[in-house]
Formats: C-alpha cells, sequence, structure tokens
C-alpha cells in the first residue's frame, strides 16, 4: 500500500484524533496511489497514524477512515460500520425512526451522510474516496436498514471540490417523493427530491423540544386568570377574564410565536404541539411554506398559524420600523415634535410577539464570508429582539461552522447593546445526539442554539 509521509512541522492535529490530512501537510508520498485508493498515513518518523482514502486533487487530500491497517473498503466494512452508527441511535434516541444514521467523520465515515426517514434512507456522497465505495456502501445499507428505498441526494457543489460532478437519484428499491415520518410525537412529511439538503434538519431534534417551557403562561398578560366558577352546579377552575366572562379558547395561555427560516414549519409545529397560542411561519420559499403548511395540516394546527412568504431580514425591519412609528405616534407631542396621528402608518409592521425564533441558513461558508455573517446574525438578532415582547423569548441559531461560538455570543450581545436590551441566557446547546462530535474535530462543532429572556434597559 502506498504511504503518505507528513511534514516534521505538522501540527499535533492527525495524531489527536483529527481525520483530515491537508495538501500543505504532506511531505511525501511513496508509491503511485491512485485517486480514491486507500494510503496508509505515517509521521515524519515513518511512524503510523491511520489509513485514509487519497485524493490529490482536493485540498484535504486524505480522509482517515481507520485507525488500525486496513485493505480496502468493502461491503464486510461498510456493514460493520453501519451497525455501530445503528446500535448508537438505538441507545440514544430509541423511540425514534427518523435521524441522522451516519455522520460522516464524526461516524468514521468521512464524506458519507445517511439520513433514514422510516423505511427510507436518503444518501450524500461527498467525496471522491465515498463515490469508488458506492456499491458497497448501498449493498451495506441494505444488509443492515432493509429499505424500502434508498434515494441519492449528491447534488452539492462540495463535491465539484473533489472532481464530482452533482447527481440525485435512486439507487435502490422505491422511493416516493414524499416520506412521513414522526419526530417528538409530531407527523412531518419530508419531499425527500426537492427539500433542502437530504429533506430534512434531524440536528434540531432536542432544540425544537427544549422550547416546551416558553409556550405556555402568557395568559396573566392579557388579564385572564384561573378562578372558581360554578357551572352546571359543579365548581371548577376555569379561566376569566378581566370582565369576569369565562374563557373558551383552549390555549388562552399560549404564547406569540414568530418563526423566521421556517423550511418545513418544524419549530411552528413544536410551538404549537406546547400550547402556543398563535404562530407566524415565515420563510422566503414559497414550496417551503406549502411544506409547512401540509405539515401544520396534517398535525390539525391549522387555526392557530399564519404563513407568511418573504424574506426574514425584510419583514423583520418592516415589523421594527412599525413598532418605532407607533411609539411615536404614542408619545406626539407639540411643535415641532407634533405628529399627525389622524394619518394612517406609513407601514404595515408593527406586531411584537412574546417567543421569536431564528434559525438561519448558513451565513458563512467559508472563512472570508465571517465578517458579512456577522452583520447578517447581528442584522435579525438585533430586529428579533426589538419584536419581542417584554420578558419574552429569543430562540436564535446558527449552523456556520466558521461562526465560532464566541463570536456567535459576541454578535449577539452587540444587537443587544444597539437595541438597548439585557438578554438573559437560558439555554445553550449543540447539535442532537445523533450528530455526535469528535473531540479535536472543531468542523463537527458547527451548531449553536441559544434561548435568551429579552428584557428592555
Amino acid at each position: 500500500m502506498a504511504s503518505v509521509i507528513l511534514q516534521r512541522s505538522q501540527k499535533k492535529r492527525l495524531e489527536q484524533g483529527h481525520p483530515w490530512v491537508y495538501k500543505s501537510e504532506i511531505a511525501t508520498v511513496e508509491g503511485e496511489p491512485e485517486a480514491g485508493q486507500l494510503v496508509e498515513v505515517l509521521n515524519y518518523q515513518k511512524r503510523y497514524i491511520g489509513t485514509g482514502y487519497y485524493n490529490p486533487a482536493s485540498q484535504i487530500t486524505v480522509r482517515i477512515v481507520s485507525y488500525t491497517p486496513i485493505d480496502h473498503m468493502d461491503q464486510a466494512f461498510f456493514t460493520e460500520r453501519f451497525r455501530n452508527c445503528l446500535q448508537h441511535r438505538e441507545r440514544f434516541i430509541p423511540e425514534e425512526t427518523a435521524y441522522r444514521l451516519v455522520y460522516g467523520e464524526a461516524d468514521f465515515l468521512p464524506g458519507l451522510i445517511v439520513d433514514r426517514f422510516g423505511d427510507v434512507l436518503v444518501v450524500q456522497v461527498l467525496t471522491l474516496g465515498m463515490d469508488k465505495c458506492r456499491n458497497e456502501l448501498v449493498a451495506a445499507l441494505v444488509d443492515v436498514m432493509n429499505p424500502v428505498g434508498i434515494y441519492e441526494r449528491s447534488d452539492v457543489s462540495v463535491r465539484e471540490l473533489e472532481g464530482l460532478e452533482q447527481i440525485k437519484g435512486s439507487l435502490y428499491g422505491q422511493c416516493p417523493r414524499h416520506v412521513n415520518v414522526r419526530e417528538n410525537g409530531l407527523e412531518i412529511v419530508v419531499d425527500i427530491e426537492e427539500g433542502q439538503k437530504t429533506g430534512y434538519f434531524f440536528d434540531q431534534r432536542e432544540n425544537r423540544a427544549s422550547i416546551e417551557p416558553l409556550m405556555t403562561g402568557w395568559g396573566g398578560k392579557s388579564g385572564i386568570s384561573l378562578h372558581e366558577v360554578e357551572q352546571d352546579g359543579i365548581t371548577k377552575k376555569l379561566p376569566v377574564n378581566k370582565s369576569g366572562s369565562v374563557v373558551t379558547f383552549p390555549y388562552w395561555d399560549g404564547a406569540t410565536v414568530l418563526e423566521c427560516f421556517s423550511h418545513t414549519g418544524s419549530f411552528t409545529l413544536h410551538a404549537c404541539k406546547y400550547g402556543a397560542k398563535k404562530v407566524t411561519c415565515l420563510d422566503i420559499s414559497q414550496h417551503a411554506i406549502e411544506s409547512a403548511q401540509a405539515n401544520v395540516d396534517l398535525n390539525g394546527f391549522t387555526d392557530r398559524v399564519e404563513f407568511v412568504v418573504d424574506d426574514a431580514f425584510q419583514y423583520l425591519r418592516t415589523q421594527v420600523k412599525g413598532v418605532e412609528e407607533r411609539v411615536k405616534r404614542s408619545h406626539a407631542g407639540t411643535g415641532k415634535n407634533k405628529l399627525d396621528t389622524s394619518k394612517p402608518m406609513t407601514t404595515d409592521g408593527g406586531r411584537t410577539w412574546d417567543v421569536v425564533i431564528l434559525d438561519p441558513p448558513a451565513f458563512a461558508k467559508n472563512k472570508g464570508a465571517v465578517k458579512g455573517a456577522c452583520r447578517g446574525y447581528k442584522d435579525i438578532n438585533l430586529h428579533g429582539m426589538k419584536l419581542v415582547n417584554e420578558g419574552g423569548y429569543l430562540v436564535t441559531a446558527s449552523c456556520s461552522y466558521h461562526m465560532r461560538p464566541d463570536l456567535f455570543l459576541e454578535t449577539i450581545q452587540e444587537a443587544a447593546l444597539d437595541a438597548g436590551k439585557i438578554l438573559r441566557l437560558i439555554e445553550w446547546r449543540a447539535a442532537g445526539k445523533d450528530h455526535p462530535q469528535i473531540l479535536g474535530v472543531d468542523e463537527g462543532h458547527y451548531l449553536k442554539f441559544a434561548i435568551f429572556e429579552v428584557r428592555s434597559k
């Protein structure tokens, strides 16, 4: 087997378990390995570090797949790895039948993503080394998972960095375009052909469940409270409003919620399940909103959700502009400060919510995009927290790896300063248990998720 010898000055990153060998870290290559072929990785003293597949066309020239010598990645190799992946998910999320089954490097299968949607699997093959093993890995998935179908969604630009074209289509069996799955007790329809990436984002499962405490306890701000009321000769504790009338709306104690960048409406569904009074579900994509609406209808939440197709940045700004205009009108003075409040508002905005949820796509695809990403995250969080009712909550996330956790928090703090808000951090989370992280592989620590209480200075 050919060998890759590392530079003497190479950092100890690889010895500490990082699976990527960059071109700049390689001193020499012994032998004549073909692209996609396995090679041994040795340090400058020619001590064995691991075995990985080789691609001289990629800046990540070797991706390590084993820390003991192996000759090839055959069906038996993949079968063993997939069984380990399945065992991990069955241990930590035993009630779920939809999750990320294979998470690339974190499951010791760099360049491969497999999502399970019940008895249908969706695969992303991202690298040349994995692409050359397509038949073996598909056969192993059939052996371990016994799916009715396997669909490929390798229509991602990262393949082009490996010299591969973007492709998608059925790999095995019958693959319906739409599949039904359950998450945290909710029914969700996923479009595996046209949905983003593999069709659904499993990494926020536990985070979506974490919003449950935010969804109730809001009736008091409307003057509604529980009182003992006699009905038909029976004394019951019922919600009563300020005028003494019994409130019959079952979600009287629920929050008003805005979800931006909704995709399939997953946070909207959880908000409704946990008792939200009214949810505004927003996405710029008509297809995404149609998917969200189908999921809302499927779960019986139709009466509590309104759908908006709009750019989240513009929508948030419009609402903030409306809020600021209403404040000015309410404090209309005399003389130079006098406002003609008989004239209509100049904007349709001015709404606020008890909970604002921001779960945008990645703003920073590379290091060079970080400065622009900071501006984007600051913008949406600044406007988002301005729309949170006093003492309400901002739920915010970033899936940009290059937006490091400390920088993300710093950006939100800057937004709070400009917005005149004090934020109290209630919860800080990462990706779920089906997205394990290898210590030392920072690239896997991409998701940041936070819940803040918002108060005015």
